[in-house]
């Protein structure tokens, strides 16, 4: 099956009896998937239809939070068989490239063997030439345990991750398998499916959900202050054209709740405070801010700690994007200049996840520098991990240099990234259509490799957000 390249506004999809999960549009009818087993002559023998929130049934099958996998499975044979049973099961493993996968979820039902009745209420040993179809209702958990770093712990299942050039890997498989005794080898029939647990930003503030329901401007921390998070003040001095010092404090405040869902703009703002004005003018230009969103992901034992070996083969961070900032409309003073900012977050971003051996952390970093179900209890030894940071780095200002190398970034902020808005919140970009030009040019820009090891391989995966 083809893969899915966007997943972030599903078609809905009914979840089991009892969940706590709301369909995500009821309306929408989803898409029905089949996949089949052929014999020589190519006659369609064993097929596997799912049903799920997929926007087409070419595409990987869709399942997200809270949702029962439904569909059936159908043989068509032309002469008896002598099965011993027909099972279906869930599957979901972690891989690291060149590594044998390892489990962390299997779902397994039996749909037949010579001692069940056939749907139709009979007992048969063994299947005659004929139709049968198996209806099947299968529930996802919410979570599954694992061994991690030698403790039992509960984790909520990650999500499918899968792109080009990933050192890990995280696949869901739905399986069917006609078994067929000692010495004989089974028939399986495989799809993989995507998974995307249900995560949303919490609300922002009232101010900041009434600039969103009503497509108004954002205000900034000034007259808002529930509403943003200020990082500590940072002090720049610098040479101006090589003839004098000045220097230059700047603030850079976040949107709270500091977690933004893909397909939405991280709101940013951005105040300079001087008695220099030239100074403050070159350091508040928007071509001199560098304000990167990064992405680390960590794998092996340590991968779901906060220090999860930034300095090892484990540990790779790449920029995803690039912030981009505005004159803030009637804010700016005599030894003040305020600049409004966004991080375009596109609906392909991952979402931030931790799980033993797979953690994708998203960092932003502000550079601001130009059924039955067994699941079983898995000691998983590499752990991924998916985070974000925003990183603010030294200014690249024409005339201005800095009076002392700066190795790093001056600020870093992890921020979370989820998987769907905050319902009935969605934060717009208000980029002026030049600043949102300049976005685009930036994301073609970055996306380097910023880890010391690059010893990248390509997996054969599949591209699900």
């Amino acid at each position: 099956m083809n893969h899915i390249e966007g997943d972030n506004e599903l078609p809905g999809y009914t979840p089991r009896a009892g969940s706590s999960v709301a369909p995500l549009n009821a309306l929408a009818p989803g898409s029905e998937h089949t996949i089949s087993l052929e014999d020589s002559n190519g006659h369609k023998w064993l097929l596997l239809s799912v049903k799920s929130r997929a926007p087409s049934p070419e595409s990987w099958p869709v399942f997200c939070s809270g949702d029962l996998i439904s569909g059936s499975v159908t043989l068509d044979i032309l002469k008896s068989e002598s099965s011993k049973a027909i099972v279906i099961t869930v599957t979901a493993a972690t891989t690291s490239v060149g590594q044998e996968g390892q489990g962390f979820l299997v779902i397994e039902k039996e749909l037949w063997n010579p001692l069940m009745a056939l749907p139709d209420g009979s007992v048969v040993p063994k299947l005659d030439k004929g139709h049968y179809t198996w209806p099947f209702k299968i529930a996802l958990p919410n979570e599954t345990e694992v061994l991690d770093r030698k403790e039992k712990k509960r984790f909520p299942l990650p999500p499918s991750f899968t792109e080009r050039a990933s050192p890990a890997y995280i696949n869901y498989r739905i399986t069917v398998i006609i078994k067929r005794g000692a010495l004989r080898m089974n028939h399986t029939l495989t799809t993989d499916f995507a998974y995307i647990p249900i995560t949303k930003p919490e609300f922002p503030s009232p101010m900041l959900q009434k600039a969103c329901k009503e497509n108004i401007p954002f205000v900034g921390p000034e007259d808002d202050p529930e509403g943003w998070y200020i990082l500590p003040p940072v002090t720049v001095t610098g040479t101006l054209f090589g003839a004098k010092r000045g220097n230059v404090d700047f603030n850079l405040a976040l949107a709270k709740p500091l977690s933004y869902a893909r397909g939405s703009a991280m709101p940013l703002w951005l105040t300079f405070t001087g008695t220099d004005e030239q100074a403050l003018d070159l350091l508040a230009n928007h071509q001199a801010i560098r304000i990167l969103l990064k992405r680390s992901l960590a794998t092996g034992s340590d991968a779901t700690s906060d220090h999860a070996g930034k300095h090892t083969d484990n540990f790779f961070v790449r920029t995803v994007t690039r912030a981009v900032f505005w004159p803030a409309r009637d804010a700016s003073t005599m030894g003040k200049r305020v600049l409004q900012g966004e991080v375009n977050l596109k609906k392909a971003f991952k979402q931030s996840v931790v799980f033993p051996r797979f953690s994708v952390r998203v960092s932003n970093f502000l550079s601001c520098l130009s059924e039955e179900t067994h699941s079983p209890v898995c000691c998983l030894q590499l752990v991924i991990g998916s985070q974000y940071h925003l990183e603010v780095h030294p200014f690249e200002a024409v005339g201005f240099v800095h009076t002392s190398h700066v190795p790093g970034p001056l600020l870093t902020q992890p921020v979370n990234v989820t998987s769907f808005h905050a319902t009935g919140i969605v934060m717009r970009s208000f980029a002026p259509p030049e600043y949102a030009e300049e976005i685009e040019n930036l994301d073609n820009s970055v996306g380097l490799l910023e880890n010391g090891n690059q010893r990248f391989y390509h997996h054969g995966g599949y591209g699900v957000s």
